[in-house]
């Protein structure tokens, strides 16, 4: 996987556990949002700071780089192997009309599908957080 580094990578992966961690501390109970001060509507918005930085970050990454995210998506949902790394590259390739950003980011299981595509290529974001710099 050449085409990201796994720094990049685990990245991703940690800004998408923050908004799961987020969205699981405000789960729609179907309560009226006038009856639980709007605490559904303010949480489902989309200019949560983790939410805009992942973003940011995921539109920053050149077009190589946004394939290859997508590819280990594909790969850790079971979709390629690993030996088929360049026709999950070709396939993500092919699903940019519809935007990296916005399907990575409707990928409910996205930091799993990850860490099991790193997993596969024999890396792991084990100690990412520690090693995090600026400037990844």
């Amino acid at each position: 996987m050449p085409e990201i580094s796994t720094d990049k990578v685990c990245f991703v992966v940690t800004k998408s556990r923050e908004l799961l961690a987020e969205d699981v501390g405000a789960q729609c109970d179907s309560s009226n949002a006038t009856d639980d001060g709007f605490s559904s509507v303010l949480t489902d918005a989309g200019d949560r700071p983790a939410r805009l930085e992942l973003v940011a970050f995921i539109d920053a990454l050149d077009s190589d780089e946004r394939d290859a995210l997508v590819a280990l998506v594909l790969i850790g949902r079971g979709d390629f192997e690993r030996s088929d790394w360049r026709a999950a590259v070709k396939s993500a390739g092919e699903r940019r009309d519809g935007g990296a950003t916005n399907y990575l980011m409707g990928t409910p299981l996205l930091p799993d599908y990850l860490e099991d595509a790193l997993s596969a290529f024999d890396q792991s974001c084990r100690g990412f957080e520690e090693r995090e710099a600026p400037g990844i």
